[in-house]
């Protein structure tokens, strides 16, 4: 009994020496306070912001930039709790293609490494486990934008929304918004990560913890790089002409809520979803792709595999006598057909906004010509009583 203890504390230690790895994506749109949110958790500076743009190039897109950085041990807040490795990624802009590519890469690389007969003892596991999708703080709804992106996201990652800069709302504002951006995640059927419990297996504590979590969604985030000392001590906040906003304290940020869920108590649960459920969705999709109906095995399934993880496509009906030269040709014009389906699909978004936009004016127009014909005559009607009284008066 003592050796099997023995050898379970042994393990314990060799895995908070070794860590546990967790990796977790910001996504939103600039401006948002995703730098100053992953500054804030990992209590140091670990993205640099943008001070400001470029005059001379303030006119050309950037596009898509993804900046992976590792935090480690002495990065996080408790190390004896906590992971001793974040890899984290920031996206500066909209791109649907770019992020659910870099998502199902890191799927691609698992597959990789499991159709192996050798696999690497050393392979580093660099799947998206949790992913904050950073909301603008409008005081309204969800975007058109942050519909589509987030449906095309969950399945391949744990989507959180959060608010970014809640700050900026006034509690009633900020109540409001949450509430009509989760009306849309409800409308239009957004599988976000909804801190999952069952009221008959999970016992109280559980049940309680998640649906207090479930009710703060999406999360009123405010982080702050500066500490600002409060009755003779110094603390996370943003100071303001009117007061000072805590990081740490729920009556100001939902911040203590995030962090202890992403690092804590749930970091196990969307681990195990993430390869229980995300992964093996993809892993069966992609399979599936490379047997036909008849069983029979695409001999170039493996090359295209490979090819695949840095192209991000989806092959079908590939004729088994390509060779390599047209593989590659044929993956190059795929890539060009969805980049361009893509554009289409922003167009036509744009067109419908623009459409919208046209119709609400000319219902205003429309108002206003009511208005000024009800207030004439309401003017024809005053004079005609003013008129009709003078006559009955000399008469």
């Amino acid at each position: 009994m003592s050796s099997a203890l023995n050898a379970i504390k042994i393990r314990r230690k060799k895995n908070v020496k070794k860590g546990i790895q967790f990796c977790l994506m910001v996504c939103g749109a600039s401006g948002t306070g995703r730098t100053t949110f992953v500054n804030t958790l990992c209590g140091k500076t670990v993205l640099e912001g943008k001070d400001a743009d470029d005059a001379a190039n303030a006119h050309i897109e950037e596009g898509v930039r993804i900046k992976p950085a590792t935090v480690g041990q002495a990065c996080l807040y408790r190390p004896t709790k906590y992971p001793n490795l974040l890899p984290l990624t920031d996206y500066y802009y909209y791109s649907f293609g770019e992020i659910v590519g870099y998502l199902e890469r890191q799927y691609d690389d698992i597959l990789a490494e499991e159709s192996r007969i050798k696999r690497n003892p050393r392979f580093r596991d660099n799947r998206v486990h949790v992913l904050l999708y950073f909301i603008t703080p409008t005081g309204h709804g969800l975007r058109e934008l942050d519909i589509e992106l987030m449906k095309r996201l969950s399945p391949r990652v744990n989507v959180i929304p959060v608010i970014g800069k809640a700050d900026s709302l006034t509690p009633s504002e900020l109540a409001e918004s949450k509430k009509l951006i989760m009306e849309d995640i409800e409308h239009y059927r957004i599988p976000v990560y909804n801190f999952p419990y069952d009221i008959e297996e999970d016992d109280e504590d559980t049940v309680e913890e998640n649906a207090e979590l479930r009710g703060l969604m999406p999360f009123a985030i405010v982080g702050s790089e500066d500490f600002v000392e409060i009755d003779s001590r110094k603390v996370r906040a943003r100071q303001y002409p009117w007061g000072v906003v805590e990081v740490e304290n729920p009556r100001h940020s939902d911040f203590l809520a995030i962090r202890s869920a992403l690092l804590h108590s749930h970091l196990a649960d969307l681990k195990e979803i993430t390869h229980d459920f995300l992964y093996e969705n993809y892993r069966t999709e992609k399979l599936s792709k490379s047997v036909d109906g008849s069983g029979y095995v695409n001999p170039y399934w493996f090359y295209e595999f490979e090819l695949d993880k840095f192209t991000h496509q989806n092959y079908r009906n590939h004729d088994s006598t390509l060779n390599p030269e047209d593989l590659a040709s044929q993956s190059v014009r795929l890539k060009e057909e969805q980049l361009r389906r893509e554009e289409e699909k922003l167009r036509e978004i744009e067109i419908k906004v623009q459409r919208e936009i046209a119709e609400k004016r000319q219902e205003l127009l429309a108002r206003e010509s009511q208005l000024k014909e009800i207030e004439a005559r309401m003017a024809r009607e005053a004079s005609q009583n003013v008129n009709s009284n003078e006559f009955n008066g000399e008469a």
